[in-house]
């Protein structure tokens, strides 16, 4: 019989672990652990830091410190007020100690008389005895030796306790850490200050302290990241030597006639980005590339000229955008852009009536279209492009490789250039889009006026709106944010019906408001915001379904309720929409919960219009948490 390779023997079920079984085996299964190596790599959501622990009779007061003792006495009562107490009598064998429980009726199954248990908080001493008031309370088993070291706490399922799986997590981590094998070398280990991996496995799950349960953690976080690192960079060489796209070079006649289109010049930071774009659509490969830009900085004219260079080389481009409104906003800048341009462009949206909708087809499969401005519609079935050069896609939008396929044609894969209007922290840059370049524009457009940004406080509202009223009497528009679609009870959270009925009956009852949400369908969305840009509605009371994209250069006045709900990026782009014209604009926002957090969030929202920058102290305010989240991703 052959001896089994250390993968092999990781790969064995959990229920031949000693105290495990099949009834066990079948409950572990429901938090995804099945083999020896789902223990392993099953680590603590957090530790329980135990104090020191002490004899009931050495106890001192207001100290965090933690007793071990048997339970003697389960009582439960009312107080003197009507609240449910919860009485547990404990005792070292010394002296005794009662715990206490106000209003938790659920925790009186869990204690019975003869358990061992660890009680962890600050006591008193009252009436002759120690006192603990809501203490920390860990069962223990009859033979389980307390640490006093941190405690780790897992995520459980019913069927299950702490302490049951605690043990399990010990034979597993005794009898199979060693089979791990390390994929770094000795000596890479120790240039990079890495703990060896078994040695990590132990400590992660039973640390001596919190800081080296945080060297554990930095190895397992190391190796994650350099492995997403490695499958990226392996992916990327492959599409190198695999994948041909239409060489599109940018030629000086080509640079001429592009520049006399546009009815402005462009920024340094934008010829830089343009540089690096036709460098890539000049060669054979496939370009991927991130073309990140702060809010007004100026993008969408980079990629115009970018669409621009494929349609000279008679290919035709598509420019993909998250939403309807978004769509429909940019085709009407490019439309604008290009007025005196012969390039055939069209807008391909899920709302075109069937025959528009076919007619539109029956032109990109001949080639009688250079340009389409559309949402996911244009990667529906159906459609098919006579010779696609170019896919410029805005940010938000899931594009993966089954809409990639959609879009290749005859062997040849087109040119992507994805675009995002929130900023990412450098840090994070690579391992997001760790198989994209990455394009920046720092500067914006000139006669640009930055946003005044003011954080006031519920006595400043007043001033605050005639201030608002003043601006509009002089012919400018604005928006009031709120978190909410709805009232939520008892949440003290503004919503946009409580927000529209107030102002309506209150502070702006003279001006003409209307609403805007994420539920309304997208041809009432459309139809708010054409009235807007139309200047027949004074403002919008919304929530931050207006972050991305709306361009209205006469809004210049924002209010933002409860601004501590959102992120600082998700402010920064609101904060975006006043920021459209040369007119200065002037964003406000208020906050009801003053935690010290939010104040330094929205204190940094106030000092810096430099989205990079916002985007730096987010990272550094909130860690690499949520580093494959929706919030980052913007």
């Amino acid at each position: 019989m052959t001896e089994k390779t250390a993968a092999e023997i990781l790969r064995q079920s959990i229920q031949y672990v000693p105290g495990v079984g099949p009834r066990r085996a079948e409950i572990l299964a429901r938090l995804d652990i099945r083999t020896v190596a789902d223990v392993l790599f099953f680590f603590p959501r957090c530790y329980e830091d135990t104090g020191d622990v002490r004899p009931i009779s050495q106890l001192q007061e207001d100290a965090l410190q933690s007793v071990i003792g048997e339970v003697r006495e389960v009582e439960s009562g009312s107080s003197a007020a009507g609240r449910f107490v919860l009485g547990v009598l404990v005792t070292d064998g010394q002296s005794f100690l009662r715990a206490l429980w106000f209003d938790q009726p659920y925790r009186q199954e869990k204690f019975r008389r003869g358990q061992r248990v660890m009680l962890t908080g600050r006591a008193r001493y009252k009436g002759m005895m120690w006192v603990m008031a809501h203490p920390k309370a860990h069962i223990l088993a009859d033979d389980e030796t307390p640490r006093t070291a941190p405690l780790p706490i897992y995520p459980l399922t019913e069927g299950i306790r702490q302490w049951e799986l605690r043990r399990i997590v010990r034979r597993v981590l005794d009898n199979y850490a060693d089979y791990l094998e390390d994929v770094f070398p000795d000596d890479y280990r120790e240039q990079h200050d890495l703990m060896p991996l078994p040695e990590a496995a132990r400590t992660i799950h039973f640390p001596p302290d919190l800081a080296a349960a945080e060297r554990a953690r930095r190895r397992f976080v190391y190796q994650e990241l350099c492995i997403l690192q490695l499958a990226l960079a392996i992916r990327r060489a492959r599409q190198m030597e695999s994948a041909t796209a239409p060489c599109l070079p940018r030629t000086a006649k080509i640079d001429a006639r592009i520049r006399r289109l546009l009815p402005f010049s462009l920024t340094p930071a934008q010829d830089r980005a343009i540089e690096e774009i036709t460098a890539d659509m000049a060669r054979s490969v496939p370009m991927n590339r991130l073309l990140q830009g702060d809010v007004g900085s100026g993008k969408t004219v980079v990629a115009v000229y970018a669409i621009l260079v494929a349609v000279a080389h008679q290919h035709q481009a598509a420019l993909m955008a998250p939403t309807e409104i978004l769509a429909r906003q940019h085709f009407q800048t490019v439309d604008r852009l290009l007025s005196h341009s012969r390039v055939r462009r069209a807008l391909l949206v899920g709302g075109l009536a069937p025959a528009e909708r076919a007619r539109l087809l029956e032109q990109l499969a001949a080639g009688e279209l250079d340009l389409v401005v559309g949402t996911h519609a244009v990667v529906q079935e159906g459609v098919r492009f006579h010779r696609l050069g170019l896919v410029v896609i805005d940010e938000q939008h899931k594009f993966g490789v089954r809409q990639r396929a959609a879009l290749k044609e005859a062997g040849e894969e087109p040119h992507y250039l994805v675009m995002t209007a929130t900023p990412i922290p450098r840090t994070l840059t690579m391992t997001l889009f760790g198989d994209l370049d990455v394009s920046v524009i720092k500067e914006l457009p000139p006669g640009r006026s930055p946003v005044k940004t003011y954080l006031a406080s519920p006595q400043q509202r007043p001033q605050w709106w005639e201030f608002f009223r003043r601006k509009l009497r002089q012919g400018r528009q604005g928006y009031v944010v709120v978190p909410l679609v709805e009232e939520a009870d008892a949440s003290g959270l503004r919503s946009v019906e409580a927000a529209y009925r107030e102002l309506q009956e209150g502070e702006l009852r003279e001006f003409r408001l209307a609403t805007v949400h994420g539920r309304m369908t997208a041809e009432e969305k459309d139809s708010v915001m054409h009235r807007f840009r139309r200047h027949e509605i004074d403002v919008l009371v919304c929530t931050s379904v207006v972050e991305v994209g709306i361009d209205v250069p006469n809004a210049t006045l924002m209010t933002i309720e409860n601004a501590e709900r959102f992120g600082l990026a998700q402010l920064h782009q609101l904060r975006g929409r006043v920021s459209r014209g040369k007119t200065a604009g002037h964003c406000c926002v208020f906050t009801e919960v003053a935690s010290e957090e939010s104040r330094r969030r929205l204190e940094a929202f106030r000092n810096t219009t430099d989205g990079f920058e916002l985007a730096e102290i987010d990272f550094a305010m909130r860690g690499p948490g949520e580093i494959f989240g929706t919030r980052q991703h913007g």
